[in-house]
């Protein structure tokens, strides 16, 4: 199995690449970009294609995440300003050989209406998608439920991606403190979800897993990240479920979980490691 952590690119995307490598992961995700702003990055074109070449040459994978005022139903003042931005994002992202770009799903815009803000997301993915051609994806991934938020289904997740133009450049990122935060998945139904997951279609475009436990309690709808194995409400045997789907093995497993709680990244990587060998 493929595990890995979310990495600063403080000192380059290729340097990024070399530090995942050096503490056993062997997967990455990183922001493309100053991660609190949606301006359009002007990127050191060699340092990416470096980044590709290691990665490809130790066979690790890469994903990137969009800044965290990306949405895909902004406002009419930065719409033209998003869409440039995922476009910026799409575009880094490709030339440091990732396979995808996370973007979460869109927000309620209107409570009395919300198919409006189904319908802006489409007129998103469409207006973004019309102008790439890369191989690199758009990965859409699910909410918590926190206020406000749309999301939290697989069939919504797979309805979106059905009603667009160019679906075969929208793919999916599970994330599990999300997912149990949201009601959607727990260990306790493990089986039904990945049967239901196959069934929509969802499955078959899944191409990365955020792992994270949860700081509340399943069906909380809070979005707080827990480390593993520690203090979070998803028990290790409800991982050790997840881990054992013959399905997943090819997955990469990106770790967005706190670092300065008692656990390296490190540690917590090579805990995964230990732990899947000893209940496989």
């Amino acid at each position: 199995m493929k595990f890995g952590c979310h990495m600063s690119i403080k000192n380059g995307y290729f340097a990024a690449a070399k530090h995942a490598y050096t503490i056993g992961a062997k997967t990455f995700q990183y922001f493309p970009k100053n991660p609190r702003s949606l301006s359009v990055k002007v990127f050191n074109l060699e340092d990416a294609n470096q980044c590709s070449g290691f990665c490809n040459e130790h066979d690790l994978v890469s994903i990137a995440h969009t800044p965290y005022p990306t949405s895909l139903t902004p406002s009419l003042e930065k719409k033209e300003l998003t869409i440039a931005s995922l476009l910026n994002d799409l575009e880094i992202a490709e030339s440091c050989g990732s396979i995808g770009v996370v973007v979460h799903f869109g927000h309620l815009l209107d409570a009395e209406h919300p198919l409006t803000s189904y319908h802006l997301m489409i007129e998103m993915l469409n207006l973004v998608l019309l102008q790439w051609n890369g191989k690199c994806k758009l990965l859409i991934e699910n909410n918590a439920g926190t206020s406000g938020a749309l999301g939290t289904t697989l069939e919504e997740l797979v309805q979106i991606r059905s009603l667009i133009d160019n679906p075969e450049k929208v793919g999916f990122c599970l994330d599990t403190c999300h997912a149990f935060a949201s009601g959607l998945w727990s260990g306790q139904q493990n089986e039904e979800f990945w049967q239901k997951a196959i069934e929509l279609g969802y499955l078959e475009y899944l191409e990365a897993i955020h792992l994270n436990n949860s700081k509340y309690p399943f069906g909380s709808r809070k979005d707080r990240h827990a480390n593993i194995f520690g203090n979070g409400f998803i028990e290790s045997d409800e991982f050790i479920k997840l881990f054992q789907l013959d399905l997943l093995s090819e997955i990469p497993f990106v770790l967005e979980t706190p670092s300065n709680e008692g656990v390296t990244h490190m540690e917590e990587i090579n805990q995964l490691y230990q732990f899947v060998k000893n209940n496989r």
